[in-house]
């Protein structure tokens, strides 16, 4: 039998906690096939991961992510166009059309955050940056019209990305996905009171920046996240990763911050609960046909999805 591409599920925790940025529709990554939704989150379930930020990164994705919220309790999502993508959408006419259904997912109950959106001069060559500046100022406004969290993605554009958010206003809840900077650039987003999410970056031997980073880091700006399938945290870096995975980045957070596990993950679920407020605050649609006992099932993305229509009492006399 062939080793699978994911790592053994890692002891429980304690307290639970919350994976505030994850990917858990089908990505094509290689080996990503052998889990569905369902084993994600229930592998999560089995460590003490209470619930999950699915995030989008395009319109279909971020289509899947909210349906799939509407219909699982342990799901929330975020929706937008990622930057690498606004140019794609800019080039084909669609950005206008693209933010205006990002707009409309928004409004629906249990999306709680706009993201993942920002800046990245990593991928995109100078000639895309425009719509990437201008889809992520389009994104910001969006967060703030619903009050909701805003989940940035920034890849080698700092500099840009705060100035933007300085320049145009930041959204009361604003969270650095991925936290990429160093002390720095952390003094910078904790003077604006903004989150820093560390992934499973901030394990690797070699990253003595991010550790320098958390460090500083009241503990109430802190809030952790798998970026799933991505960004494996030690010892299984190069494994695909899941939100099963989180009980190794909190462990880890909490060895270098010298303190308790059990009371760094309880501050933290407080700290995600603040900005996305409870999973059980509005409620899910019961995905079966109480007619039929059939169960929904999310089919593959391609498009939106159509819950099952249950009869009304007009309709069965």
């Amino acid at each position: 039998m062939s080793e699978s591409s994911y790592a053994p599920v890692p002891q429980a925790l304690v307290v639970g906690i919350y994976d505030n940025h994850t990917h858990l529709d089908p990505s094509g990554v290689p080996g990503s096939e052998e889990f569905d939704y369902h084993d994600h989150l229930d592998k999560g379930s089995s460590v003490g991961v209470r619930g999950v930020v699915q995030v989008g990164t395009d319109l279909e994705s971020s289509l899947w992510s909210a349906e799939l919220a509407a219909i699982e309790p342990r799901v929330l999502a975020a929706v937008a166009i990622h930057p690498n993508d606004a140019p794609r959408y800019a080039a084909e006419g669609r950005l206008d059309e693209a933010l205006a259904t990002i707009d409309e997912l928004a409004s629906r109950p249990r999306v709680r955050a706009i993201g993942e959106t920002g800046l990245d001069y990593f991928r995109t060559a100078e000639d895309g940056r425009g719509a990437q500046h201008a889809s992520f100022e389009a994104h910001i406004e969006i967060a703030k019209k619903y009050g909701l969290a805003l989940q940035i993605h920034d890849r080698d554009a700092h500099h840009d990305v705060f100035e933007t958010l300085q320049r145009v206003g930041a959204p009361e809840k604003t969270v650095f996905h991925c936290f990429s900077g160093d002390a720095d650039l952390a003094r910078v987003a904790i003077q604006n009171g903004w989150y820093l999410s560390f992934s499973g970056t901030v394990t690797f031997k070699n990253a003595v920046d991010l550790r320098d980073a958390l460090e500083i880091t009241p503990r109430h700006l802190l809030l952790v996240e798998t970026d799933a399938p991505y960004l494996t945290p030690h010892p299984f870096r190069g494994r695909l990763n899941s939100p099963y995975m989180l009980p190794h980045t909190l462990r880890g957070m909490a060895a270098h911050l010298g303190t308790d596990v059990s009371m760094l993950a309880a501050q933290i679920t407080s700290n995600t609960e603040q900005v996305y407020g409870a999973w059980d605050a509005e409620p899910v649609t019961a995905p079966r046909d109480a007619y039929t006992d059939e169960t929904f099932e999310m089919p593959p993305m391609t498009g939106a999805i159509r819950l099952p229509q249950l009869p009304t009492e007009e309709s069965t006399t």
